[in-house]
């Protein structure tokens, strides 16, 4: 049973103004339902993309569709440790990441798109898998990622939000461009 404070928004104090952006596109509701609907309704955009459409790359030096899925994934390992980190209250500064390395060392262009759209969704159960194992005062634990304070619930909404911000960006840059005949 998840607690009931996990659906309540974070406060700004328990996250960096930088994730604002991804927290504000989360709607209202339970936190874990919402991320769990997101497999689903990804997974459908992200299938009906072509392997051509996996490789494309609506301007110069932007990453292509792949690129895009295995960022989200890599990202959301990287906040599923976080939460892992911070409700097991370890207390050590975890460092950040650099996200175009990620992607540029990643073998997202030499990948099946539908590998990639399979891998995500299984990235994403395991987020929810922790997330349902932890008891309330898991959720408000805070602790620091990448020189910021960030509590669990945060994280969470972080999570959700990233993947928002990402898809929103998938159909309108690359998935309009299949539509308009790119």
């Amino acid at each position: 049973m998840i607690p009931a404070l996990a659906s309540n928004r974070p406060t700004a104090t328990e996250y960096a103004p930088y994730y604002e952006k991804y927290i504000a596109l989360v709607p209202e509701g339970d936190i874990v339902s919402l991320l769990q609907r997101q497999i689903e309704s990804s997974q459908a955009l992200l299938r009906s993309a072509s392997e051509q459409l996996g490789d494309f790359a609506y301007a110069a030096g932007k990453w292509t569709l792949k690129e895009v899925l295995g960022h989200l994934s890599d990202s959301e390992r990287i906040f599923s440790y976080r939460i892992l980190r911070i409700s097991r209250n370890d207390t050590t500064p975890i460092e950040g990441f650099e996200q175009d390395d990620y992607v540029r060392y990643g073998p997202f262009r030499t990948s099946k798109l539908s590998d990639l759209v399979e891998d995500f969704a299984a990235v994403r159960r395991t987020t929810l898998s922790l997330l349902r194992s932890l008891d309330g005062e898991a959720w408000l634990r805070r602790g620091v990622a990448n020189q910021n304070e960030v509590s669990v619930r945060a994280l969470a909404y972080i999570t959700a939000g990233h993947e928002l911000h990402h898809i929103g960006i998938l159909r309108d840059k690359y998935f309009s461009a299949r539509v308009a005949g790119g």
